[in-house]
């Protein structure tokens, strides 16, 4: 019995999708399958904090991109420039826009944000800088209190987002 394994890159996307073929030969035999291979990629904006620790500022992986948290540290300082929820709030949700638009999308591609707080007291002050940079569209949510967040932070956020409109043949072109 003898068998080969050829695998064979049809097609790559920008998205970092792969289609690869799969042709077996067995005992003279041609089997041939096509796989879709998602990869995961990386998204880091010069316009948002760095990291301070060992992640990215997002990751996509089909058609979501997942977004680290951001708090409220200014891009060029590092540094948190407010001692105020509100302004942290907003802070916060500029820096986690900047990480969207790297990756092509907006605050309206988010589907789901965790936010969390060092105190709940801070909630209705919170709430109404989130709904005003949110506007009409209002992403699932959740708020939790935690002990702490990094640079004594008051707030920091977190979201995923899709990618909407994209769909993939096995062919390999993007509509």
């Amino acid at each position: 019995m003898i068998a080969k394994l050829l695998l064979k890159p049809i097609c790559r996307s920008y998205l970092h999708i792969s289609i690869i073929e799969a042709v077996v030969i067995l005992n003279s035999k041609v089997f041939k399958s096509k796989y879709i291979i998602v990869v995961m990629k990386s998204f880091f904006s010069e316009h948002a904090p760095k990291a301070i620790g060992p992640y990215s500022q997002a990751i996509q992986t089909g058609n979501l991109l997942y977004c680290s948290g951001q708090t409220p540290l200014d891009p060029v300082t590092m540094k948190i420039e407010s001692s105020d929820i509100e302004d942290q709030t907003r802070r916060a949700l500029e820096n986690l826009e900047m990480v969207l638009r790297v990756a092509g999308l907006s605050l309206s591609d988010v589907v789901k944000t965790n936010v969390f707080l060092t105190d709940m007291d801070l909630f209705a002050k919170m709430n109404t800088v989130y709904a005003g940079i949110f506007g009409d569209h209002r992403p699932a949510r959740s708020t939790v209190a935690v002990k702490g967040l990094p640079y004594n932070a008051l707030v920091e956020i977190e979201c995923i987002a899709e990618y909407k409109d994209q769909t993939v043949n096995l062919y390999g072109s993007w509509k």
